[in-house]
């Protein structure tokens, strides 16, 4: 699709538009990765941050979080647990920094979970901007994917959403430093932001497309009202933001049909079948939370997180029901290696 095809089926609204959107995007989705749903066990390390993004419920200027950091038994016994239930990978988030005692922290983390699965649970970072050597250590200590969202793709609008010292160019760099290291790269944004376009979005997928990116996890804006962008912007259209988000779920599997695309937790706190929806909209992976409940409540990047209470096998069961009944299977003990990253690494071996 050209970008205006692509703004087209972004601007859809009406019901049967939509559902023809929706129906595409599956057929495209089962002729390609299939009906399979992959997980990735999210591990919520710690809630530290030395960014100040305007939208995040975590930004260091919140004096209303209470901050914490799992140690290291604490992360590897949640990695463990998700290995030994058949999760074929684990996402380790956190709030971005970039001191060494953190760098050495999380080498550790992953060499130890390297070891003690024997390389057979794959796990993807989400720790921000970091340096290309940082990057190359964790690679190296058993690191194999990497999500660096972009939240936007349009340098002005970065430019309303972060202070003056975080710099889009920086995060652009460092998603071309990740995927040059070799990583199975992932990115996104967020959709229903203030003063965003429709035009806005569509250029976040040809983004998606001319980046070559790998996986996508994407969903919609949620205000934290701890932040100035909730204090400066009118409430958001909770229906509408959900129906943009499965559109940009539909209209990201038509034009990059192999890649990995995520469900997101967003999508559940806007409707409690969020997540199927999602599904059904041609995402393929869901990221169950297994972070221990005692700390959840402190990693709220928005306002409304769900399943705060909810265990992870609790969790694990909900999904394996919801997912069954929409005729799909999860892939348990299968990492679900993008196809995409497959063909890329093909055509441009290391």
């Amino acid at each position: 699709m050209n970008r205006d095809e692509i703004i087209q089926k972004l601007s859809f609204s009406d019901e049967k538009s939509l559902a023809g959107l929706y129906g595409q995007a599956y057929r495209v989705k089962t002729e390609t990765v299939g009906r399979t749903v992959y997980f990735r066990g999210l591990i919520e390390m710690s809630n530290v941050c030395v960014k100040n993004c305007y939208y995040c419920g975590i930004r260091k200027d919140n004096a209303g979080v209470t901050r914490f950091t799992l140690d290291s038994g604490e992360i590897i016994a949640s990695a463990l647990w998700a290995y030994e239930a058949g999760y074929g990978s684990v996402v380790l988030q956190s709030g971005e920094r970039a001191s060494e005692e953190f760098i050495r922290s999380v080498e550790l983390v992953l060499a130890e979970i390297k070891s003690k699965t024997e390389g057979k649970l794959a796990v993807t970072l989400s720790l921000g901007e970091q340096t290309e050597e940082t990057y190359g250590r964790w690679l190296a200590a058993g690191a194999a994917r990497y999500l660096l969202r972009i939240e936007t793709s349009n340098p002005a609008l970065y430019a309303r959403l972060h202070p003056k010292d975080h710099s889009f160019d920086t995060r652009l760099n460092c998603l071309k430093t990740l995927r040059k290291l070799g990583y199975q790269t992932g990115t996104g944004v967020m959709t229903g932001l203030p003063f965003q376009t429709v035009e806005d979005l569509a250029n976040d997928i040809i983004f998606f497309r001319d980046m070559d990116i790998d996986m996508i996890g994407m969903g919609p804006y949620i205000p934290h009202a701890q932040t100035p962008l909730a204090a400066g912007a009118a409430p958001a259209m909770r229906p509408h933001s959900l129906e943009m988000g499965l559109k940009m779920i539909a209209v990201a599997r038509l034009v990059l049909p192999d890649i990995n695309i995520a469900a997101t937790t967003a999508l559940q706190a806007l409707s409690p079948a969020g997540r199927e929806l999602g599904l059904k909209a041609g995402a393929n992976v869901i990221m169950p939370n297994i972070t221990d409940t005692k700390y959840r409540a402190y990693y709220q990047l928005y306002d409304g997180k769900p399943c705060l209470d909810e265990n992870a096998g609790m969790c694990r069961d909900c999904l394996e029901q919801r997912i069954k009944s929409l005729g799909e299977e999860i892939a348990y003990f299968n990492p679900g290696t993008p196809l995409h990253y497959t063909a890329r690494l093909a055509r441009n071996p290391q």
